[in-house]
């Protein structure tokens, strides 16, 4: 019964709705981090936003965020390059999830062997957000 599968479903998501953590959103886009924002405190999670590679490693502190999700194009420094500084800085460095308009065959593999721990596509779907969040956070 569809019906009855549609409402089982919807109450796993609801059930799986409510994080504990804090996240860096580093984007340069404001309507994407706008965006970005929104999902992520409606999932229960605080936000601290970097505008480029550059600012997030300025306000990166160690053991303060549990996730942090990253543009791949930015000015100044791109998603990558601040992901190898955390990680050569820093002893702890949470997940980080690529976030980038670039879904060409093979990108997704690219992020992940050059280290990110995740990818999500953009236009940011509230959906990837939450597998990627059940994946790496604890619920409330």
């Amino acid at each position: 019964d569809t019906v009855v599968e549609a409402k089982q479903e919807q109450e796993e998501i609801e059930q799986t709705n409510n994080f504990e953590g804090k996240t860096l959103i580093v984007e340069d886009n404001k309507t994407n981090q706008m965006l970005i924002r929104i999902i992520l405190e409606e999932f229960g999670l605080e936000c601290d936003i970097a505008n480029d590679g550059v600012e997030a490693l300025s306000i990166f502190k160690e053991d303060v965020y549990d996730i942090i999700f990253m543009d791949e194009n930015m000015p100044n420094l791109g998603g990558i390059e601040t992901m190898q500084k955390l990680h050569r800085s820093y002893q702890h460095v949470p997940p980080i999830v690529a976030l980038t308009a670039n879904t060409m065959k093979g990108d997704k593999e690219r992020f992940l062997a050059a280290g990110m721990d995740d990818f999500i596509a953009k236009p940011i779907d509230s959906d990837d957000v939450l597998k990627v969040l059940n994946k790496f956070l604890h619920t409330s």
